[in-house]
C-alpha cells in the first residue's frame, strides 16, 4: 500500500482483534464453479479460527466442507470515511468430533435462524490480511474534501 493512499496494513494480531468485535461477515466459496458470497454471523474460536453455525442440511455445508474459502469481515464509518476490512483464507471443514461439537454448542456462535439440526463450519486462518482506511481521502498526506 502506498504511504499516501489513506490505507494502513494490519498485522495478523490486529486483524483477529478487530474481527472479534463484529458479529457478521461474508463467506466466499465456489458454488457450481462460480464464486458465491453469503453473509453469515460468526465468532472467532480461541485459536483464531472462524466459526459459522448453520443448518446441517444447508447448501453451504456441502459446498465448503473440505474446500478452501475466504471469509471477510469489516466495519465502516461513512461519516468519517474510515474503517477496516479483514480477509481470512483457509480450509473449511464441518466439525464432526462429538466433543468439539458439544463445546461449540456452549461457546460457539448462536444461529440467527435456528434449524432442527445445526452444524458448525470451522475455517482455519492460514492467511490473514487486512487494511484500515484512516482519515478518509488524502493526496500526498493532505485531506481532500468529500
Amino acid at each position: 500500500m502506498d504511504a499516501n493512499d489513506g490505507f494502513r496494513a494490519l498485522d495478523r494480531h490486529e486483524c483477529l482483534r478487530l474481527m472479534a468485535g463484529v458479529q457478521v461477515g461474508r463467506i466466499v466459496y465456489t458454488r457450481q464453479a462460480l464464486p458465491a458470497v453469503l453473509p453469515v454471523n460468526f465468532r472467532l474460536d480461541h485459536d483464531g479460527a472462524v466459526l459459522v453455525r448453520t443448518s446441517a442440511s444447508s447448501e453451504l455445508v456441502s459446498a465448503v466442507d473440505g474446500a478452501v474459502v475466504a471469509f471477510e469481515a469489516d466495519e465502516v464509518d461513512a461519516a468519517t470515511h474510515s474503517g477496516w476490512s479483514v480477509v481470512v483464507t483457509g480450509p473449511a471443514a464441518l466439525v464432526t468430533d462429538p466433543a468439539e461439537h458439544a463445546r461449540l454448542l456452549m461457546t460457539g456462535p448462536r444461529s440467527w435462524v435456528p434449524a432442527p439440526r445445526e452444524a458448525f463450519v470451522r475455517i482455519e486462518p492460514e492467511l490473514v490480511t487486512g487494511r484500515a482506511l484512516v482519515g478518509g481521502r488524502t493526496l500526498y498526506g493532505v485531506r481532500l474534501p468529500s
